[in-house]
Order: C-alpha cells, then sequence, then structure tokens
C-alpha cells in the first residue's frame, strides 16, 4: 500500500529543520500503515532520517530509510579493499546530503571508498513530460561516465525503471533505491517469520 503526506516536504522546507511536529506525523503515519496488516515500511524521503528512525522505533516493524539498503549493497564492494562507488542523479540537490550520508556509513564501519557522482540535467524533465525512453537513456549515458566503478547507485526512487537501460551500459553492478529496499525488507520479513 502507499500512504502519502506531500505536504512535510513543503513543511520541512518552510521550518528549515525536522520539527518535532514532523515527527510526530511520521510516528502517526507507520502506525495507521501497521495498524492496516502491513509487516514492513518504506519511507521515501531522505530528508526525514531522524523521524524515520524513530517512527521505526515506535512501530516495532521492519522500517527502512530510502536508500539505506541501497548504500549497504555498494559499501558490501568496499570489503576488504578500496572501492569506487558511483552515484548518478537526475535531482542535483540530492548529491550533497546523499554524498555526505554515503561517506559517514562507510567511515563509520572502516570502509574506504572512492565516490563519483554524475548528474543528468533535463532528464527529470523528459520523464515529468512523458518521454521515458529518453530519461532512460540520458541515465545510461551518465552511466558510461562511470563504467570503471564497483558498482553505481541510481539516486532517485524516479530513476528505478532506467536501471536495465544503465545495466546494460555498463560491466558493474547498478543499484536502485526501490529494488534494494524491497529486497532487504523481504528478506528482514522472512528472517521474523522463521
Amino acid at each position: 500500500m502507499n500512504l502519502l503526506d506531500d505536504s512535510l516536504s513543503v513543511d520541512r522546507a518552510v521550518a528549515g529543520s525536522l520539527t518535532p511536529g514532523m515527527v510526530q506525523r511520521f510516528t502517526d503515519l507507520a502506525a495507521y500503515a501497521k495498524g492496516t496488516g502491513c509487516n514492513a515500511i518504506l519511507f521515501s524521503c531522505s530528508a526525514f532520517g531522524p523521524a524515520i528512525e524513530e517512527a521505526g522505533k515506535v512501530c516495532g516493524l521492519p522500517t527502512l530509510k530510502p536508500n539505506e539498503a541501497m548504500f549497504e549493497n555498494a559499501l558490501a564492494f568496499a570489503v576488504g579493499r578500496r572501492a569506487r562507488i558511483g552515484l548518478i542523479a537526475t535531482f542535483e540537490a540530492s548529491i550533497p546530503s546523499m554524498s555526505v550520508e554515503l561517506l559517514d556509513m562507510a567511515k563509520a564501519r572502516g570502509l574506504d571508498i572512492d565516490l563519483r557522482s554524475v548528474h543528468v540535467p533535463g532528464a527529470m524533465q523528459d520523464l515529468a513530460e512523458g518521454r521515458a525512453f529518453e530519461h532512460h537513456q540520458k541515465i545510461a549515458a551518465a552511466a558510461l561516465q562511470l563504467r570503471n566503478c564497483d558498482a553505481v547507485m541510481l539516486a532517485q526512487f524516479s530513476m528505478a525503471a532506467a536501471l536495465p537501460a544503465g545495466q546494460a551500459a555498463i560491466p558493474c553492478a547498478v543499484l536502485s533505491s526501490p529494488d534494494c529496499a524491497v529486497l532487504a525488507l523481504k528478506k528482514t520479513m522472512t528472517y521474523a517469520h522463521d
């Protein structure tokens, strides 16, 4: 099921930071989802990390932040060696925050990564205007710039449909947030039922 509170991002932009009221809204959403019988929750906005963590604690269900599983998968390439990790974004403003989050995760695990990022101008507009093929081709072309990486991540959820085109363009693993998150949650739920 999908729940949407599209005013949260607007409210956060106006407030300038996360507020206790916003955190409460996340815990309320998680409680509602649990009440409907959901077994796991995936939130899709990376600007609310602490609220997502709190919602997971309060509801007691497996709960993931949007990029958490993808970052874990990418960092697996750095175990025992320095890894080159690529990040492709169609929304340029997401690159700094995602970079910091990934580098912090790597540091906390004692892993050494070389992070390279590429912005794909115009791709979001293509997708918004119904030109999915052009969107996917631009992402595939951007992936070529990162072909020497060990893994390449697609930054936005909206880029997931371009994964096959990106993967066809380069030999290394191409990862998307929704795919990684769903697989991680399925694994968590399987262990919970065993």
